[in-house]
Parts: C-alpha cells; structure tokens; sequence
C-alpha cells in the first residue's frame, strides 16, 4: 500500500468526525488529532474502529495512545498492514 494511498483513505476516515470549523484541506500530516482538530475521545474511539474495519487490523490500547497525530496514525496503520498478505 502507498503512503499517499493510505494518507487519502485516513482522511475520508477522519472527515467525518472533524467539527465544522475545521477545513479538511488543511490537515497534514503533522495535525494533533485532538489538540489542533478538536476531534474528541468518542470520535476517537470511533475513528479506530473504522481503521480496524478498514484494513482489517486491530488497534490495541497503546497504538491508540500513541495516535497523536495523522503521521502517527499513518505510520501505526502501516505497521500494522505491512505483516500482511496482499
């Protein structure tokens, strides 16, 4: 999977979930998920389980922890799919 690929899909994941006052254009990859885009921990939560049901993966306690920005979202994603087949 493509990092550009795979940065388009989490963020038709994460638009939904941004309130309005947030432009989806200008989030990057440097974007603090709660600090900078107001997302709130039940949204959070909700994000994840779309990522799981996305690449068929699971997100433990600590990769949500460690799920600060849309880098680290990407980046934990990878990890995750990149032990996969196909």
């Amino acid at each position: 999977m493509k990092n550009t690929d795979s940065y388009k899909e989490l963020l038709e994941i994460i638009g939904p979930y941004l309130p309005e006052d947030i432009d989806p254009g200008t989030v990057d990859k440097n974007s603090h998920l709660i600090n900078e885009l107001n997302i709130n921990s039940a949204h959070l939560v909700d994000i994840v389980l779309d990522l799981e049901d996305r690449y068929d993966i699971l997100l433990e306690d600590e990769d949500m922890q460690k799920m600060q920005t849309v880098g680290d979202a990407l980046e934990i994603i990878g990890l995750k799919t990149s032990g996969k087949n196909g």
